[in-house]
């Protein structure tokens, strides 16, 4: 089983609920930071880092001498990454997003493969459970195409693995979010009881709703705000699988860089009832899936 950890918003405690879950899961698990841009997950994790590689963008490379600005690679871009600009061809390398089109229409051979360095995939262990992560380079402007890469290298590391993954995921519903969540099982959508929280909460249920995912619903720091974050819950059949109280305990342990789930007791068995909501959750839409089936 696959659970992406979502939000709407930033701020919402999506890495604590990431963290804390890892922490209580009962079986091997796999924990994967994708918020690619501002990674954080390791700081509560903790991991012993293993091993790394870069990951790199097929980006092309012209050969003015070859070109003769025939046109037919900047109309197949749809980014303008290459643009004609009279009889003058000119690539910008940082706003192609790899698709080769340009490469496979040029009739002269004037483009050739070359990369461009995207951030870094790392893995390792946080204990019992692997670890993995990417990091975006600085002043690269796309993330799911290191998204990818680190996905790949989660085929790698689960492949013949009994176990489950705990996806920590980029906030908000953009690209990277949609990225994060497209080949999870469970959807656990993380939100405060707040207008703002609400406000994401919603578009976050209608970015994610059409891929038919269960999806749940964890309310952090509740008894903060007021209760139409659950009411809009309950009004379109989104369970709601745990309610976190709003606590000193909690943003010290967060404060500290510690797994908020193991801050006290009861917040121990919060998160382990919300471990056995999740896989409760899953089962129940297998179950309804495999009746209609």
């Amino acid at each position: 089983m696959i659970v992406a950890v979502a939000s709407g918003k930033g701020g919402t405690g999506k890495t604590t609920v990431a963290a804390s879950l890892c922490s209580v899961w009962d079986g091997p698990v796999t924990a994967v930071d994708l918020d690619v841009e501002e990674p954080n997950l390791h700081l509560f994790l903790k991991p012993e880092i293993q091993g790394s590689a870069k990951a790199l963008l097929e980006v092309p490379r012209l050969d003015e001498e070859l070109c003769d600005a025939c046109g037919q690679c900047s109309d197949v871009c749809q980014f303008k990454a290459i643009s004609l600009l009279g009889d003058v061809l000119l690539a910008f390398p940082e706003m192609c997003h790899g698709c080769g089109a340009c490469l496979e229409v040029c009739p002269r051979g004037a483009l050739s493969p070359n990369h461009r360095e995207l951030g870094e995939v790392l893995w390792g262990r946080a204990g019992r459970d692997q670890f993995l992560m990417g990091r975006l380079r600085v002043g690269e402007a796309m993330s799911p195409p290191l998204m990818r890469e680190v996905k790949k290298r989660l085929s790698r590391m689960t492949a013949g693995r009994e176990g489950d993954v705990i996806i920590d995921c980029p906030p908000g519903v953009s690209c990277p979010a949609v990225n994060a969540v497209m080949d999870s099982d469970v959807i656990l959508l993380v939100s405060e009881p707040t207008p703002f929280g609400l406000y994401d909460f919603a578009l976050a249920w209608e970015a994610f709703g059409p891929m038919n995912k269960p999806m749940g619903a964890v309310i952090n720091r509740a008894g903060l705000g007021d209760d139409k974050l659950a009411a809009f819950c309950r009004e379109k059949g989104i369970p709601i699988l745990a309610e976190l109280p709003y606590s000193r305990e909690v943003a010290q342990s967060y404060s500290n860089g510690m797994i908020v789930a193991q801050a006290t007791p009861e917040l121990g068995r919060a998160f382990g009832d919300l471990a056995s909501a999740t896989r409760r959750l899953y089962q129940e839409a297998g179950a309804k899936e495999a009746a209609h089936a």
